[in-house]
């Protein structure tokens, strides 16, 4: 009886320790794109008005501004996203700029989760999180009447081995 006890109460702490650690993931991604929001560094970049071609952003800890080219209906730009790894990453936006993911055979990729804010701070205007296998997508900014859209992009399992 005491070892039955023993063991529920084990097996109860790590799934309270899984849980949580799934948290603090999401919650250092958000601390994490919050700092390069505000603090950067920053690499200008102008997306395309086609999708092929687009210019390449990536998971570097720095925020993209994206300039978007005029387009029907608004502004509209893409840029490129190579995942070197399959797993969930955020996309911070500093406007609230309608965002489309799209994989290498042109097929949406459906957010799992999306709001407008984070707690973290108050420059996030768009957060999404997407998940991705290893491959390249195409991030499609716009319409919008926005003429940019600074991006982080972080992963929500950080490696505690990065440097800034």
């Amino acid at each position: 009886m005491t070892k039955n006890l023993l063991s529920a109460c084990l097996l109860s702490s790590a799934l309270l320790i899984g849980c949580n650690n799934s948290n603090e993931n999401e919650n250092e991604a958000d601390v994490e794109g919050c700092e390069h929001l505000q603090e950067g560094p920053a690499s200008a970049v102008t997306a395309t008005a086609a999708t092929s071609g687009a210019p390449a952003v990536s998971n570097d800890h720095k925020r993209y501004d994206i300039t978007l080219p005029a387009g029907t209906g608004g502004n509209v730009g893409s840029v490129s996203f190579a995942s070197g790894e399959a797993t969930d990453y955020v996309l911070f936006l500093g406007a609230d700029v309608p965002v489309k993911v799209t994989n290498s055979m042109g097929q949406d990729v459906a957010f799992e989760e999306t709001a407008k804010t984070s707690e973290a701070c108050t420059e996030v205007k768009g957060r999404h999180v997407v998940p991705m296998g290893v491959g390249t997508y195409t991030l499609t900014f716009g319409p919008t009447t926005q003429g940019s859209v600074s991006l982080v992009i972080e992963e929500t399992a950080h490696d505690e081995e990065h440097t800034h």
